[in-house]
């Protein structure tokens, strides 16, 4: 078994693959959803149940194999943070968290997607269970958009930067007191990532606000701005044409 994981090797697409089905799946079932009580709490208490198991079965496995330590493994990573949110959000169906974990967690998960620390390859356990926590990140986000119709403003990001910009402060003091470095805030990680196009510390740190800051406001534009004004116009050119005849 390989302990070397390859980025954009066969293994890391399926599971980018597998990944964007179950989005195009939660997409298409979402009037579905929208339609039954019963299928809408099941889908989300199900995702609750899977982000839990996945964290804890991450501390036992940490525990078991001798890797917990106390530099490296407590959940103040930010995709740890955002997954427990994520539980609090489905939860209570939460309007405030929603609003921070569409763009923190989305796009803190789909970065560690694309660009994964990770240092062990298929079909070791810590793959499965990074890329299944990742994702469940991601479409907890997406169920309370597609299914619940909730949907962040431009404000949103404002408090979304607001709370990263927060916890990292919490984080970097941590960090400063136990010698650890999560969130990255310390050092870049030792496997590839997104962080070495930055430059140097702490300059990559500033780089992330700015690259932050326009993700956040892409994903604005592409999930709600553009198809608001794309249904807008093909409503009035429906209304032009019945009129017309």
């Amino acid at each position: 078994m390989s302990h070397s994981f390859v980025m954009f090797s066969g293994p890391h697409l399926a599971a980018l693959t597998v990944f964007v089905l179950a989005c195009i799946l939660l997409f298409l079932g979402r009037i579905r959803l929208q339609d039954s009580v019963p299928a809408r709490l099941a889908v989300r208490y199900l995702i609750i149940a899977c982000l839990i198991a996945s964290e804890i079965a991450l501390d036992i496995w940490n525990i078991t194999e001798g890797y917990w330590n106390i530099k490296s493994t407590l959940p103040l990573e930010l995709c740890s943070i955002t997954l427990l949110l994520s539980v609090v959000m489905l939860a209570v169906r939460s309007r405030f968290l929603y609003q921070i974990l569409f763009f923190a967690g989305i796009g803190g998960a789909l970065q560690a997607l694309i660009t994964p620390s990770l240092d062990f390859a298929y079909p070791h356990f810590r793959f499965f269970q990074f890329f299944a926590a990742h994702m469940l990140i991601i479409l907890a986000s997406l169920y309370m958009t597609w299914v619940e119709k909730l949907q962040p403003t431009w404000r949103s990001i404002g408090w979304t930067m607001i709370f990263l910009n927060v916890l990292a402060l919490g984080v970097g003091v941590i960090n400063w007191m136990l010698g650890s470095n999560y969130m990255f805030l310390m050092h870049k990680p030792p496997t590839a990532s997104i962080l070495d196009f930055l430059g140097p510390h702490p300059l990559y740190l500033l780089a992330e606000e700015g690259i932050a800051l326009l993700i956040f406001a892409l994903m604005q534009l592409l999930f709600f701005v553009l198809p608001a004004k794309i249904s807008k116009a093909s409503a009035a050119a429906k209304a032009r044409d019945k009129s017309v005849h």
